[in-house]
């Protein structure tokens, strides 16, 4: 697993990683708001690359190692008026970034899968790149849609916290927001929040790319209608106990895409808990091999 840099076009690069043997079937996953490449577990990702995929696993922009843009975040109050920087991006540049990497590897086509944000650029990709989309994995997220999908009352209000100024503040953070949004039909692993907070914080220390990354899909609004015409083998799956990503918004998502499967977790929240791991890794696996299209 050693990371690099690859040059996406447009002024933007972003940190990788490949894992699993060269050749094999490529499996990209999309990280989520303010997440980093390593949210998708070191030991979940080689279980994927024991299956027989080479694991393609990155920062989005604004996210760990990946390019940040200079500019001001919006305020809340700005992304809900509909007021943003003339340098916002949306979630069609991040799809772009995505094929950028695609391109970059040498892929032509790839399995996809995100979660939360990550699942709203996986399926921003497979509408405006189906050619190079063989399936499609939307984990816990949303269509962009405001009357589904929305966060709990108490999500809310900690994520108008004020953003950590040391690397002890942020763990301190992630403990308490993942205690909150994380999986309650499953143990909490706070050694491996603590973990993944810290790796965080030593690779990015800044806080603005979380104000800009949610600032992409509040300009994106709803995407309902750009779902519709995906047309790549979709597999939606969600937790029935989600605070951050009601489960309307998994809903939602499969019913605007055509022959979409909608799958529950039961117990599971936003997180993906080690316990749900073998239900989560049967479920991919199992989708990406329905595919009859060839990965290259």
């Amino acid at each position: 697993m050693t990371e690099q840099i690859a040059d996406v076009g447009r002024g933007i690069s972003l940190a990788y990683e490949r894992i699993g043997d060269a050749g094999a079937e490529p499996l990209v996953l999309v990280a989520g708001l303010g997440q980093q490449l390593h949210s998708w577990p070191d030991a979940f990702c080689a279980k994927l690359a024991g299956r027989g995929y080479e694991v393609v696993r990155f920062d989005n922009r604004d996210a760990g190692r990946s390019t940040h843009p200079r500019f001001r975040p919006p305020s809340l109050v700005g992304m809900l008026a509909g007021r943003f920087p003339a340098q916002q991006y949306d979630l069609t540049d991040l799809a772009a970034d995505t094929i950028g990497l695609f391109d970059a590897l040498d892929l032509e086509t790839a399995h996809i899968a995100g979660v939360s944000m990550g699942g709203m650029i996986a399926q921003t990709v497979a509408a405006l790149y189906p050619d190079r989309i063989r399936t499609l994995t939307s984990i816990m997220s949303t269509t962009g849609s405001r009357l589904i999908g929305r966060p709990a009352l108490s999500t809310w209000r900690l994520m108008g916290a004020k953003p950590p100024k040391s690397r002890e503040e942020a763990i301190a953070s992630a403990v308490r927001m993942f205690r909150h949004i994380g999986s309650h039909g499953f143990p909490f692993d706070e050694a491996f929040v603590r973990e993944l907070a810290a790796t965080g914080w030593d690779r990015d220390p800044t806080t603005g790319g979380v104000g800009r990354q949610l600032a992409a899909i509040m300009k994106s609004g709803n995407r309902t209608p750009l779902l519709r015409r995906i047309t790549a083998p979709t597999l939606v799956i969600h937790g029935d106990r989600d605070r951050m990503v009601h489960p309307t918004g998994g809903a939602a998502t499969a019913r605007a895409i055509a022959g979409a499967r909608l799958e529950t977790v039961p117990g599971m929240g936003h997180d993906l808990p080690e316990g749900a791991w073998p239900t989560i890794l049967d479920l991919i696996d199992e989708h990406a091999r329905s595919s009859d299209v060839p990965a290259s």
